[in-house]
């Protein structure tokens, strides 16, 4: 009795965390910032215990581990990706230290960098989220793996 109340409230647990989830990430889309990995995320959470989650997750992992792999193909793709990055995170650095708007900025200084230090904080999240899935990427597709998968295929 009590195994079946813990996996009651395990699966409610879990179904609220990937709800929750799922409406913040749907609220922040347009937003700067990670709205479609915490997306994703709860769809993975809900996942665990929804056969119907798992049927949306599968051609999204398809495609992410698709454009994963095109995406770490060559190293100027690599490079142009780390560079892509950190301009993401030096964006959001900028929001965060929220400079005077300068002398050529054509509309009222109240719409330069609006959003301020919460901005700044999602768009860094984001850069450094990318650099790290950029790492996950080359190591998993480009690394020693990544060649016996290729000479297997072959």
């Amino acid at each position: 009795m009590l195994l079946r109340i813990r996996q009651w409230l395990r699966r409610v647990g879990y179904d609220i965390i990937g709800w929750t989830l799922m409406v913040v990430g749907v609220v922040l889309m347009p937003l700067p910032g990670p709205g479609t990995l915490i997306l994703v995320t709860g769809l993975v959470i809900l996942a665990q215990n929804n056969s119907w989650a798992e049927r949306q997750l599968a051609p999204m992992r398809r495609q992410a581990y698709r454009g994963a792999r095109e995406g770490v193909k060559t190293w100027p793709r690599v490079m142009f990706s780390a560079l892509s990055a950190l301009v993401v995170v030096s964006v959001g650095v900028v929001f965060i230290w929220d400079p005077p708007a300068p002398s050529f900025w054509p509309v009222s200084e109240r719409w330069w960098l609006f959003g301020g230090t919460a901005t700044g904080v999602g768009i860094v999240v984001s850069g450094l989220i990318a650099l790290g899935l950029l790492i996950y990427s080359v190591r998993h597709f480009r690394g020693d793996r990544g060649r016996v998968e290729r000479v297997k295929r072959a």
